[in-house]
């Protein structure tokens, strides 16, 4: 009875971090397919087709390690951490610099924040 209880629980832990990991990657692929290209290539980043490619590539790991359904990747999670850590540089080192190229953000009183 208490390892069915904590089986529950780390199912529901499990899914809770897979729709957290595929809501992460899923804003890192709309936010690469907004960026023009050409801010990339002023960046000094990968072209915004190979960050697109590896984007979606994530996305579909995701959705595939979603701990629901017949398709799901069982032991093949951790490409679903490889997924992660792609969205993940994406979002601190190439998102950023895109941000700078492009003048994204927010303007406060006391300039871009």
């Amino acid at each position: 009875m208490v390892t069915a209880a904590v089986g529950t629980v780390q199912y529901f832990l499990l899914l809770a971090l897979a729709i957290g990991a595929l809501g992460l990657q899923a804003f890192a692929l709309v936010d690469a397919v907004r960026q023009r290209p050409a801010v990339f290539a002023a960046a000094g980043k990968l072209t915004k087709q190979i960050w697109t490619a590896i984007l979606a590539l994530a996305v579909v790991f995701g959705v595939l390690s979603l701990p629901v359904g017949p398709f799901s990747l069982g032991p093949l999670n951790f490409l679903n951490l490889a997924a992660v850590v792609a969205a993940g540089v994406y979002l601190a080192d190439v998102r950023p610099a895109l941000r700078r190229i492009a003048g994204g953000g927010s303007s406060g009183p006391y300039g871009r924040w």
